[in-house]
């Protein structure tokens, strides 16, 4: 099921999402949030965490005797799961520190620090290889990469200039970010428009010389791609799949 980019409830939630919270937690007290796995055969939850379920579909899907990457080849999996806390933690995090205006200086300058030397360690990995893991894609390149959407799309904007230009100082690092981009199976079904929205609609942060610094246009590498591989892929708005049980119609 593809949501619309806004919620439609005062609480941050989907009314479509509803029944399935109800079903899985009597008289649910939070808002029905996405993205949603869901079982169709018992119309319950399944996860509501995009890891897990990148994970679900992978080993259920990803077998299919095609050449496509396998988002999580064998024995890789710590190291993806290190990928997904440092996105989580030591960038989407660090850059929401070091943009939050009613902290002190030294709280913000410890967080953009700690987000630098991310960046560093990401970039030297980067400067030799293809990506995060070695020269095929994984699911660790899907969540840096929604990371690195996120920084420069919606962190940014609460950033000083100087912090942004720092931020942008890492060349092989928001190279491999642009090639990405311009791969259909990223950077077509960037919902830009969605991500602004949701920002607008939910931050109450103030906005910071950041917000004219530019670090990639998405746009451009995203029709770029387009142009050059054709149309197939995939959206990044927010889903709520549903799988159905085996044999079944």
């Amino acid at each position: 099921m593809l949501l619309p980019a806004l919620p439609d409830r005062p609480d941050g939630g989907h009314s479509a999402l509803s029944p399935l919270y109800e079903a899985s937690s009597h008289r649910h007290p939070g808002p029905a949030l996405a993205p949603v796995l869901s079982d169709t055969w018992t119309g319950r939850i399944v996860t509501t965490h995009s890891s897990h379920i990148l994970r679900d579909l992978a080993r259920c899907f990803g077998d299919d005797g095609t050449d496509r990457s396998a988002l999580y080849p064998h024995g890789a999996e710590e190291e993806i799961e290190a990928v997904e806390r440092l996105c989580d933690y030591r960038i989407n995090e660090a850059a929401q520190h070091a943009g939050q205006a009613d902290t002190d200086a030294a709280a913000r300058h410890t967080a953009l620090s700690s987000l630098l030397r991310v960046l560093g360690s990401l970039e030297w990995r980067l400067a030799a290889q293809d990506f995060v893991l070695g020269d095929e894609l994984t699911a660790a390149d899907v969540r840096l990469w929604v990371a690195l959407v996120q920084l420069d799309t919606v962190h940014r904007l609460h950033l000083d200039a100087a912090a942004v230009h720092r931020i942008a100082d890492h060349p092989h690092l928001w190279t491999y970010a642009r090639r990405l981009a311009a791969h259909p199976a990223f950077g077509r079904h960037l919902d830009l428009d969605g991500i602004a929205r949701r920002h607008h609609a939910h931050c109450q942060g103030l906005e910071a010389a950041g917000a004219a610094v530019q670090i990639l246009d998405w746009a451009v590498h995203i029709a770029e791609g387009s142009a050059r591989q054709g149309p197939t892929g995939f959206r990044e708005p927010q889903y709520a799949l549903h799988l159905r049980p085996p044999n079944s119609a």
